[in-house]
């Protein structure tokens, strides 16, 4: 399956973080990354006056695309808070095949309550959910994981007596 938009911004962003971290080892390499930072602040300027020239509708838009919605976290301009990107990231998907049940944000933590189940669910849905956290809300520095027992099987009574052979 070809990757997503979400996971291609992901994997674009890894490697100009890599990127930077190879220039910043060499020799000089100190220049070149405060050259870098000046960039993204001029740049996090250019997009602030253009979310101020829009209005609430625009800054949605924009925040809706997968890459643009990236720059906007990395420049403190993402409209949405922590929590409803949360949501919105988890409701994209199902990360680890867990069912999120709920979740809470609070300050820098997010306990999510997860309910296993079905098919493709038999690995440790944990990692994958913290990595869907972090993704949607960098400012997170933890993320708890609760899995909460499956509702109980319910067999009515007239189920159980249509599927009994009958007696002989």
């Amino acid at each position: 399956m070809a990757p997503t938009a979400e996971e291609r911004a992901i994997e674009r962003v890894r490697h100009v973080e890599a990127l930077l971290e190879r220039v910043a080892a060499m020799p000089g390499g100190e220049a070149a990354v405060e050259l870098v930072q000046a960039l993204l602040d001029l740049y996090g300027e250019a997009l602030s006056r253009v979310l101020a020239a829009g209005d609430d509708r625009l800054a949605a838009r924009l925040a809706d695309d997968d890459l643009v919605g990236h720059l906007l976290l990395l420049h403190d301009l993402h409209p949405l808070d922590a929590a409803a990107r949360i949501e919105r990231a988890l409701r994209r998907s199902r990360p680890g095949g867990a069912h999120v049940a709920g979740f809470d944000v609070d300050g820098d933590v997010v306990r999510v309550r997860v309910r296993r189940g079905g098919c493709g669910s038999s690995g440790d849905p944990a990692a994958a959910l913290e990595e869907t956290i972090r993704n949607a809300a960098p400012e997170i520095e933890r993320v708890e994981v609760e899995e909460i027992p499956p509702p109980p099987v319910v067999i009515s009574v007239d189920a159980l007596r249509r599927t009994r052979a009958p007696m002989a």
